[in-house]
């Protein structure tokens, strides 16, 4: 990473001068510091913005702070964040994981625009962070919800569930199983239906096993409605609509702020309020659900069974609304939420 990063500008400009005639003399110095706090999603830009001005005018209309982007020696046609102060700094969120930045201070007025020197970042790789049975949670009314998928790989006594190489050999289980999505260790884990059921076995005077951890359980379809319910009274609908009727337009209240996209690229946004649009806007209610497959979409499964299927609470980059009676095939792999018992 670039270290020092400073810009010194003497610009004397000879049309404008004091009442004595003496020329106007403006030198901005520009320092583009190094970038600290950085994790997969934010980092914070420092830097210094000092000006020595002799004879001249106020400049009129002036912005300071970071302009950043992807691409090399970012301009104000990039994106701009304004800092004001002498020793300014900002922390950016929302940024794409295991990406570099590259990111210079700068100064503009009527006088001209002024940048520091360019120094560079790269956000951390993300992964799947699992510790045994401990998972963040969040209050929604009387409920509470994890806030991460759950990831564990044995179930509560502490039996494995087996784990299989892909979503595709998943489907030979009828018993529990899990894998990484498309094999990657640092992917989500999906599990078929039979392993949040606790179905270690095909002997049917086996008792199954538990699958969350004490004091946690996998929702019904009813639980997830009522998720719903109390999200839409309390203003999480897109439109602001508080009537707790469907379809309802939460998605984005619930979506991930990154990864909704390939490469997150706008040209493939959806509607207004869909995860893809716009994502550093989503996540409103706290939830951070995460596209588990190809950045498009995820099921989550519940309890609530019909014949070969199980119900799903869905999300997709391109719809606005949630799913909550989406049947999957209880062989498929889908993500997993747990609920306070």
């Amino acid at each position: 990473m670039k270290k020092l990063l400073l810009l010194s500008a003497l610009f004397i400009f000879a049309c404008s001068s004091d009442s004595e005639g003496n020329p106007c003399i403006y030198e901005p110095t520009l320092e583009t510091n190094e970038v600290t706090g950085i994790t997969e999603t934010s980092a914070t830009l420092n830097g210094v913005i000092s000006i020595v001005s002799e004879n001249c005018d106020v400049p009129n209309n002036t912005e300071q702070g970071f302009v950043y982007s992807t691409e090399i020696q970012p301009t104000l046609e990039d994106t701009q964040v304004n800092v004001n102060g002498t020793n300014i700094s900002t922390t950016l969120r929302c940024l794409t994981p295991n990406t570099t930045y590259y990111v210079r201070a700068f100064l503009t007025n009527n006088l001209g625009d002024f940048y520091g020197d360019e120094i560079s970042f790269s956000t951390a790789n993300f992964t799947v962070d699992c510790d045994g049975f401990s998972y963040e949670s969040i209050n929604y009314g009387t409920q509470k919800w994890t806030v991460e998928n759950a990831c564990h790989t044995t179930y509560r006594d502490g039996t494995p569930i087996p784990q299989t190489d892909n979503i595709d050999t998943l489907q030979d289980f009828t018993t529990g199983a899990w894998c990484y999505y498309d094999n990657g260790i640092n992917n989500w884990v999906l599990y078929n239906w039979y392993a949040v059921m606790g179905i270690h076995d095909n002997d049917e005077n086996t008792p199954n096993k538990e699958f969350a951890p004490l004091g946690w359980h996998v929702p019904s379809l009813f639980e997830w409605r009522e998720l719903e319910e109390y999200l839409i009274i309390n203003g999480f609908n897109y439109d602001e609509n508080t009537e707790p009727i469907q379809p309802d337009k939460l998605a984005k209240s619930l979506a991930s702020t990154w990864g909704w996209l390939p490469e997150n690229n706008p040209l493939y946004a959806g509607p207004a309020g869909s995860p893809s649009n716009d994502q550093c806007s989503n996540n409103s209610s706290g939830f951070n659900a995460f596209p588990v497959t190809i950045s498009f979409s995820v099921n989550f499964w519940s309890t609530t069974e019909l014949m070969d299927s199980a119900y799903t609470f869905f999300l997709d980059a391109y719809m606005e609304d949630t799913r909550d009676g989406n049947l999957l095939g209880k062989q498929r792999g889908a993500a997993v939420r747990l609920v306070k018992d």
